[in-house]
């Protein structure tokens, strides 16, 4: 009897550390046509469609600039408060994206798992990148605003060559996204409230965040607890990059990194540890 030969073989993950990057890389297809799934169906179906990428921060910034610029006051440092705004949440738009978006993982891909085999971290992947999308839409409308204002004989503001720093910006929010997301996936499957919980929160370490102020507006303990938030750093340099104005201390971004990896690193973990298993408690 002739012995059959397989293409391929598809054999159950028994380890935490059990990662197949070579059926990653040959699962890229799949993986874009996630990225290109995640994009379009957010807005499907709407009226003014790609718009609400331009709109959402529009409306926030404005929101923003009336309630903290105007009623309450605070100081952005020099530099024109729709630009400090929109800078702020430009990065953070695509934290919260990732995270709460990739906080789902499990729960909203139940019917593709249970059917057909993959790389399950394509999913989250795809989210990660498919949110890198809109952030490109919406930095390009910070960038609108922002050459209006430096045009402008109003306000005195420059560039500095921290700009370099961007891409390595870009790729912390979305590893640290993605590892808080993978984590939280893990604990939806049993527990659901977290989902409910992961959005309030958000909402909570965004005020937490120097989004609609300066660093340099604190200080004491508040300074130092706010330090320690792992967006704070990656927020101050944004803006020191663009405006040339705020806190960039190289300690702040090394620590970023560093959590950033490590919350990779556990959530990967978990990840593994879940998607052996998930079906039964999903």
């Amino acid at each position: 009897m002739q012995q059959e030969s397989w293409t391929s073989i598809i054999r159950p993950k028994r380890s935490l550390f059990a990662f197949d990057l070579k059926a990653l890389l040959q699962s890229k297809d799949l993986l874009f046509l996630f990225v290109k799934r995640d994009f379009i169906s957010v807005y499907k179906q709407t009226i003014l469609g790609p718009l609400w990428f331009f709109i959402e921060p529009a409306l926030t910034t404005l929101v923003f600039m009336i309630i903290f610029g105007q009623i309450a006051g605070i100081e952005t440092g020099g530099v024109p408060q729709m630009a400090f705004y929109l800078a702020g949440l430009t990065c953070w738009n695509y934290f919260a994206d990732c995270f709460k978006k990739t906080s789902n993982t499990f729960i909203e891909n139940q019917h593709i798992f249970g059917k057909v085999y993959f790389p399950r971290i394509i999913t989250p992947l795809s989210i990660v990148l498919s949110s890198l999308i809109k952030f490109g839409i919406q930095f390009l409308l910070f960038l609108g605003v922002y050459i209006f204002f430096f045009l402008s004989s109003d306000y005195d503001f420059a560039p500095t060559i921290h700009l370099l720093l961007l891409p390595i910006l870009i790729m912390l929010i979305g590893i640290m996204g993605l590892g808080f997301g993978m984590i939280i996936s893990s604990i939806t499957t049993k527990y659901r409230d977290m989902r409910f919980l992961i959005q309030f929160g958000i909402q909570l370490w965004l005020y937490a965040s120097p989004v609609i102020y300066p660093l340099s507006l604190t200080e004491g303990k508040l300074r130092t607890v706010l330090m320690l938030n792992p967006m704070t750093s990656i927020l101050e340099t944004f803006k020191y990059a663009f405006f040339g104005t705020g806190t960039l201390e190289w300690w702040m971004l090394g620590y970023t990194a560093g959590f950033s990896l490590f919350i990779l690193f556990i959530g990967t973990l978990i990840f593994n540890k879940t998607e052996q298993n998930f079906m039964d408690t999903v």
